[in-house]
C-alpha cells in the first residue's frame, strides 16, 4: 500500500514497473432510491473523481447492485433507471464498465443498493494528495458552477427512507459526464505543471467538507470568500453554497506565484477556475460572504476523529441467528426432477445472465478490457506498454452475511480472492462498501461488528490489506426494516504476465473436468434452498478459511505452470451452474458423475465454499494430477467436456443451446412485461 487507508481519496497500491493502481468503491443508495437515473449517474461520477483527483487516469469501472423483487413494476423502474444512469454517465465519460454483480431480494424492495467502483493507473511518485499547507497559497475552485442540487445530500443519506422521502428529491445531485471528462483531462494536465500543493474532489457536504479535510490533514487553516464561488442560480445563501453537492467540482491549493499556469490549463478546457481563498496558519476555517464572516470553525473538529465522542455502542444477537443454526438438510425433501431444478436456477434473476444490463454499458472503450472476448471470473485490464495486467472484482452474497455475518463476510473476501485467482492473478488488496441498516438498532450493529471481524480475519489470511472504502448506514425503511447486511468487497489482483490470464470457458470437447475442493452434503443459504424450497432460515454454507487458502494456492500454481485450460469458481447456484456457465461460454457441453457420498441435490446445487472447476487437456493431464496429489488438496475428476450435450450420471439434461437460451433471456423477458 502506498497510501494509508482513509488518508486519501482512494486506496493506492504498488503494482510494479513504476506503476500504482488507485481504486475505491462507494455507495449512492438513498439518491438512487428516490431518483435512480441521477442517483446512479452521480455515484459513477463521484467515484471516478476520487481516482483522478489523485493523479490516476481511470481505466475501469465496476458496480454492485441490489434490488427488490422483479415482479414489481417499481423495482423494474428502479433497475431501468439505475442501469441507464450508470451506462449513460460511464459511456459518455469514456471509461469501460468491465464487471459487477446484481442481486435481487425482497429486503431491497424499498431501499436498493447502488455501489460504484473505479480503478485508475498512475506512475508512482506522481500522485497528488488531498492536503493543504503553505501560508498564503491560493485556494481555487475548478470545474462546474455551484447550484442548489445536492444540498443536505449527506444528511439525506443518514436517515431511514420513509413515505415522504420523495419530498427530499432536491437532495439528489445532477451529473454532467461531458464536463467530468473535461475536468479529468484538465486535472491530469495541471498536475504535470508542478503547481499543485493538494487537490480534493467535492463530494458529500461540498465545500465545507473539502476545505476541512484538506486543512486538517495539512494542519493549516483557510479563509474562503463564498461570494467568489461561481453559481448557477442567483441569490444563493452562504449556507447553500457551503453545503451544495453540485457535481464535477474540485478544490485546489496552488503554489503561490503559479496561479497563471493553473488558470491557463482550465481556460484551455473551458472550465471555471476561480481563486476563492487562501491558506492561513493555525487551524481555523473562516468563511466570508460579501465581506461578512458567516462561519468560523476549527478544521479538525469537522473531520473524522476530530474530537468527536467515541461510543461503545451496545449490540445483541438477533433471534433469527439461533434459529438458523437449527436447520438440518435431513428435514428437506429431495426433488423428484433435478432437471426442473436446474432450469429453474438458470432462469432465476440472481443466477441468469445479466446481459440485459451489461449490454447497456460500454465495456470496450479505451481498448483495455481483456475479458470482453474471453470471459473470466474477474475482469482483466491490460496495462499497456507492460507485460502486466490487473484483475478486478466485486463480491458479496448478502444472504450468507445475513445468515452469519462473520462467516458470510469472510466468504465475501474469499470469493473475491477466488475470482482473482481463477483469472490467473495474485490477490493484492481490497476496498469495501459496508451497506447496513440503522446502527442504533442493536441487531443491525451486531451484524456490522461481526462482519468487520470476518473481513479482518479473511484479509489477514489472504494478505489483502484494506485500502479504504465507504460505510453506508440507514439502509432501511420505517415499514420494511433493514436490508440484508451487505459488505461489498472490491478486490484488486495483479497478473505479472498476461500469459497467465485464464478464462472460465471450456476449450474443447474431450478435455477433463476437475473439481478442486470437497463436495459437502450442504445446501445452507443456497439459492436452491431459498428460492426453490422457499426455506429462508439456515446458516451460512460450509466454509473453512484454511482449506480455502490452500485450494487457491494450488489453483494459482497450476495456472502459473500452464496446466489449466479454464478455471471457474463454484458460487451462486452451486456446481451445476458453474459447469453450465463454463459450457455456455464456448457452446460446449459436459458429462459428469455425481458423488455417492453426497445427496444429488446438494452435490449439484449446494453452495459449499472453497471449490473451483478446472478443465485440463489430455496432454497436460498427468502433470496436473501429479501436482494435485503432491498438494494434499481434495479433488475429483468429474468427467469430460462434450460437443454440446449435458449429461449427469449418463442422463441427459438437454443440449447446451437450450440451457443457454433459458439463461440468457430470463431477465430480458422479465423486464419486457
Amino acid at each position: 500500500m502506498l497510501a494509508e487507508a482513509g488518508q486519501e481519496n482512494a486506496g493506492l497500491v504498488d503494482i510494479g514497473d513504476g506503476l500504482a493502481c488507485a481504486f475505491k468503491i462507494e455507495s449512492h443508495n438513498h439518491p438512487s432510491a428516490i431518483e435512480p437515473y441521477q442517483g446512479a449517474a452521480t455515484g459513477v461520477g463521484g467515484i471516478n473523481r476520487d481516482i483522478f483527483t489523485m493523479g490516476a487516469r481511470p481505466v475501469a469501472q465496476l458496480n454492485s447492485l441490489r434490488f427488490g423483487n422483479l415482479s414489481s413494476d417499481k423495482n423494474k423502474a428502479l433497475l431501468r433507471g439505475v442501469v441507464k444512469g450508470i451506462g449513460d454517465y460511464g459511456n459518455a465519460f469514456g471509461v469501460p464498465t468491465v464487471g459487477g454483480e446484481v442481486f435481487f431480494d425482497d429486503c431491497y424492495n424499498v431501499n436498493p443498493l447502488v455501489n460504484a467502483m473505479s480503478a485508475g493507473i498512475v506512475e508512482t511518485g506522481k500522485t497528488v494528495s488531498a492536503i493543504s499547507y503553505g501560508l498564503g497559497n491560493p485556494v481555487f475552485i475548478v470545474g462546474s458552477s455551484t447550484g442548489k442540487d445536492g444540498i443536505h445530500g449527506a444528511t439525506f443519506a443518514s436517515g431511514d427512507l420513509h413515505e415522504d422521502s420523495a419530498d427530499d428529491l432536491p437532495s439528489v445531485q445532477v451529473g454532467d459526464p461531458f464536463t467530468e471528462k473535461l475536468l479529468l483531462e484538465a486535472s491530469l494536465e495541471v498536475i504535470k505543471t508542478g503547481a499543485i500543493v493538494g487537490m480534493q474532489d467535492m463530494g458529500a457536504a461540498g465545500i465545507i467538507c473539502s476545505t476541512s479535510e484538506m486543512s486538517a490533514k495539512g494542519k493549516h487553516g483557510m479563509i474562503i470568500h463564498l461570494d467568489r464561488v461561481p453559481t448557477r442560480q442567483q441569490n444563493m445563501q452562504a449556507w447553500e453554497i457551503l453545503l451544495s453537492e453540485s457535481q464535477e467540482r474540485m478544490l485546489l491549493v496552488v503554489k503561490k506565484g503559479k496561479e497563471a499556469e493553473v488558470k491557463k490549463v482550465f481556460e484551455k478546457w473551458d472550465l471555471n477556475c476561480v481563486h476563492i481563498g487562501d491558506v492561513t496558519t493555525g487551524n481555523q476555517l473562516k468563511f466570508y460572504m460579501d465581506r461578512e464572516l458567516v462561519a468560523d470553525v476549527p478544521a479538525e473538529s469537522l473531520v473524522l476523529g476530530g474530537g468527536a465522542p467515541v461510543y461503545n455502542r451496545e449490540y445483541s444477537v438477533p433471534a433469527y441467528y439461533k434459529e438458523n443454526k437449527r436447520f438440518s438438510i435431513d428435514n428437506v425433501s429431495e426433488p423428484e426432477d433435478l432437471k426442473e431444478v436446474a432450469r429453474f436456477l438458470l432462469s432465476h434473476p440472481n443466477i441468469a445472465s445479466k446481459r440485459w444490463i451489461y449490454n447497456q454499458y460500454d465495456s470496450m472503450v479505451g481498448t483495455v478490457n481483456m475479458s470482453t472476448n474471453k470471459p473470466s471470473d474477474a475482469a482483466v485490464i491490460n496495462i499497456k506498454g507492460t507485460d502486466k495486467a490487473i484483475a478486478l472484482t466485486v463480491d458479496c452474497n448478502s444472504r450468507y452475511v445475513h445468515a452469519d455475518p462473520e462467516q458470510g463476510c469472510a466468504i465475501a473476501v474469499a470469493e473475491a480472492s477466488r475470482n482473482i485467482v481463477c483469472s490467473g492473478a495474485e490477490p493484492s488488496a481490497i476496498t469495501n462498501c459496508l451497506n447496513f441498516g440503522n446502527p442504533y438498532n442493536k441487531e443491525v450493529y451486531w451484524q456490522f461488528v461481526q462482519s468487520i471481524k470476518g473481513m479482518g480475519k479473511a484479509c489477514r489470511k489472504f494478505q489483502t490489506p484494506v485500502t479504504g472504502g465507504n460505510v453506508s448506514f440507514y439502509n432501511q425503511s420505517s415499514f420494511e426494516g433493514p436490508v440484508f447486511p451487505t459488505p461489498t468487497i472490491g478486490m484488486l489482483g495483479v497478473l505479472k504476465s498476461k500469459s497467465s490470464f485464464t478464462g472460465l470457458a471450456f476449450r474443447k470437447a474431450g478435455d477433463h473436468i476437475f473439481l478442486i475442493g470437497e463436495s459437502v452434503n450442504d445446501i445452507s443459504s443456497s439459492e436452491y434452498l431459498y428460492s426453490w424450497h422457499k426455506i429462508k432460515k439456515s446458516p451460512a454454507p460450509h466454509f473453512d478459511l484454511d482449506v480455502e487458502f490452500k485450494n487457491q494456492q494450488v489453483v494459482k500454481d497450476a495456472i502459473k505452470k500452464g496446466l489449466v485450460c479454464s478455471a471457474h469458481d463454484v458460487s451462486d447456484g452451486g456446481l451445476f451452474v458453474t459447469l453450465a456457465e463454463s459450457a455456455m461460454a464456448s457452446d460446449l457441453g459436459f458429462s459428469i458423475e455425481t458423488d455417492f457420498d453426497c445427496r444429488p441435490d446438494a452435490f449439484l446445487f449446494g453452495e459449499a465454499q472453497s471449490r473451483m472447476v478446472l478443465s485440463v487437456s489430455e496432454d497436460k493431464l498427468d502433470d496436473f494430477v501429479n501436482l494435485l496429489v503432491a498438494s494434499d488438496v481434495e479433488f475429483s475428476n468429474l468427467g469430460t467436456v462434450t460437443d454440446g450435450e449435458v449429461l449427469i450420471d449418463d442422463e441427459s439434461f438437454g443440449h447446451i443451446r437450450e440451457l443457454k437460451s433459458i439463461y440468457e433471456n430470463s431477465i430480458g423477458d422479465l423486464m419486457a412485461h
